[in-house]
């Protein structure tokens, strides 16, 4: 399999792909493959679409987003929708911050975190890939949580954040005016909020009326992080 010259990237690209390839070993024929999305999937699914053309594997992706998708699709993976697909075998997604002792995440900054958490949590297997700067010791401290918000009720969302000691406010855009849109149609807020117990914030964060999802994630089988001439694998 072809490689890409680490001359032609930085640190932090060169351990994206360090992880990507780590994860692309295993998948194996007849899998179907969750999508993530953000810089470091996309290596993976370009990765795995070249896998796929040179070995002639019968894999199929369930893609996160619609970038994933298309990327997808532009690699030659055929893909599937969560009901063409009995079980996810595996899923690939990145992170914004891992926390190393609990193997929590922050996921989100791509505003791509409600059908990431579906597909990844559904999944047999959920491993994330990173580059090294992504690890932490205490999740949370320079990476707000996004969540996904209904438009209506961005307000009330606010105000119970602010209840609850968060420090939110809403993500907006850069290159139109107004909040960022999500590919469902809906807001994001992203809140500072104590991490102390990843397992009760991500519950209590979803009992919030508008709410739709949030980007703490705690159910992560293995870590996959990148580093200039390996990959460390963190497990619970």
């Amino acid at each position: 399999m072809a490689r890409r010259s680490k001359s032609k990237t930085t640190d932090s690209e060169h351990e994206k792909y360090m992880a990507a390839i780590e994860a692309l070993n295993l998948v194996k024929d007849g899998m179907i493959v969750g999508l993530g999305s953000g810089s470091t999937t996309n290596i993976f699914i370009e990765e795995l679409g070249r896998r796929i053309a040179e070995e002639e594997l019968s894999v199929f992706g369930v893609p996160t987003s619609f970038e994933s998708r298309i990327l997808a699709i532009k690699n030659g993976i055929p893909v599937v929708s969560l009901d063409q697909c009995d079980v996810i075998d595996i899923a690939v997604d990145g992170a914004d911050e891992v926390e190393r002792k609990s193997l929590n995440l922050i996921k989100g900054g791509g505003g791509c975190h409600t059908m990431e958490k579906i597909v990844d949590y559904y999944a047999e297997e959920f491993v994330v890939i990173v580059d090294s700067g992504k690890v932490v010791n205490v999740l949370g401290e320079k990476t707000p949580v996004p969540l996904e918000v209904l438009p209506p009720a961005y307000a009330p969302v606010l105000k119970e954040l602010l209840k609850r000691n968060g420090a939110p406010s809403i993500r907006m855009a850069e290159k139109k005016r107004g909040p960022v849109i999500t590919d469902n149609g809906n807001m994001i807020i992203d809140v500072f909020i104590d991490l102390k117990d990843g397992e009760k914030m991500e519950r209590e964060l979803n009992t919030i009326p508008g709410v739709v999802e949030n980007g703490l994630f705690t159910k992560v089988d293995k870590v996959i992080v990148g580093y200039k001439n390996k990959v460390e694998i963190l497990q619970r």
